[in-house]
């Protein structure tokens, strides 16, 4: 389980990331989906933390 604030920059710091590779290769890319695949995940967990 997540802190707030961990989970916090695990979020930033997979937003960082998606948007790089979006940068380098296209959105449609496997590897722009995984991050966003992940960062959903996180934002989800997110909301579930703020709802305790």
């Amino acid at each position: 389980m997540y802190g707030e604030k961990a989970l916090l920059h695990e979020i930033e710091q997979c937003r960082l990331l998606m948007m790089d590779l979006a940068s380098q290769t296209s959105l449609s890319s496997h590897h722009v989906i995984e991050a966003s695949t992940k960062l959903d995940y996180l934002l989800n967990e997110y909301d579930k933390y703020k709802k305790q």
